[in-house]
């Protein structure tokens, strides 16, 4: 048995003990990442100045979708790891993905949106980074993800990111650009 499957079943081998445990990790696995994306929605709202809203949201969008949408299913289209269910004919808390298990494409797009935010708010990009971690943690304690898709996911989510920063000009050179 490798490291992954070793760890996966460490982590996994939690679930099923505790409705209250395995209630706190399918609202992780599922639906934090719907109240991560409101409250990135929020940030972008509440921002005054319009250019840095523009430029926020576009940084995001870019580093997400080169993350996950370009750089995630390149890897997906050569090379299939089967998700847990599939390999060890587990039973998921949740019902499984039909795409294939690496990288993670929430971890992908969420630890993208976590360094975009850390580049805005050190603060908000923290507690990004807190919640992309307990995210991963949970899909793999439901059983859907190996440890190393969440981990493959989050290095391409914040490098994607850092090459999105680099490749948009700086906030201030964009201000003069605009106008």
């Amino acid at each position: 048995m490798d490291f992954d499957q070793s760890l996966f079943q460490s982590i996994h081998a939690l679930a099923y003990r505790s409705s209250i445990v395995d209630g706190i990790a399918i609202f992780a696995a599922r639906f934090l990442p719907w109240v991560l994306i409101g409250a990135f929605i929020l940030r972008l709202v509440f921002e005054k100045n319009w250019r840095v809203r523009f430029y926020d949201f576009s940084l995001a969008f870019l580093s997400v979708i080169l993350a996950r949408g370009i750089v995630s299913e390149i890897i997906r289209f050569f090379y299939y790891h089967p998700r847990p269910p599939i390999a060890l004919s587990i039973q998921p808390l949740i019902p499984v993905p039909g795409s294939p298990a690496f990288p993670s494409g929430h971890a992908t797009v969420f630890f993208a949106l976590a360094m975009v935010l850390f580049f805005i708010s050190r603060r908000w990009g923290i507690w990004f980074f807190i919640s992309a971690v307990l995210m991963g943690v949970a899909r793999v304690f439901v059983g859907v993800h190996w440890p190393l898709d969440i981990v493959g996911g989050a290095v391409i989510g914040i490098v994607c990111a850092l090459i999105m920063r680099k490749l948009l000009p700086p906030l201030e050179r964009y201000k003069e650009h605009v106008g």
